[in-house]
């Protein structure tokens, strides 16, 4: 029998890491909290079959290569850290599509924030 089953989509709320990024030097010279929401969409044909861990897909892959992603390298903008997490889990995983939202508290605003975040979304190409 066929499976119905259309879509496998895995989520990761909450992955945390510190790291220097931001514009100004200060945000870049002490680190700061960050955490990341990863939604990545997988194919069908790597669903288990069976109701065994050892032959679903590693979550703890994927919230390594965030983290390895959000403090390897120093950038001013979230929008580009969203966009490295992207590139790396889709060259790194069968991921068809990554959908990641980066946060950062206390941003530097000329008014009381508590967090800024950004979402960016990918696809494998070709």
């Amino acid at each position: 029998m066929e499976s119905a089953i259309q879509t496998y989509r895995i989520r990761l709320d909450g992955i945390r890491f510190r790291a220097k990024h931001g514009v100004s030097r200060a945000e870049r010279d002490l680190p700061q909290d960050f955490v990341v929401c990863l939604e990545v969409e997988l194919p069908v044909s790597l669903l288990p079959r069976a109701d065994t861990r050892a032959r679903v897909f590693d979550y703890d892959r994927l919230a390594s290569l965030v983290v390895e992603s959000g403090t390897s390298a120093s950038y001013k903008l979230l929008e580009t850290l969203a966009e490295r997490i992207i590139e790396r889990v889709l060259d790194d995983t069968p991921a068809l599509l990554v959908t990641v939202q980066v946060k950062k508290f206390g941003p530097p605003t000329s008014v009381s924030v508590d967090a800024a975040s950004v979402e960016l979304s990918g696809r494998k190409v070709g």
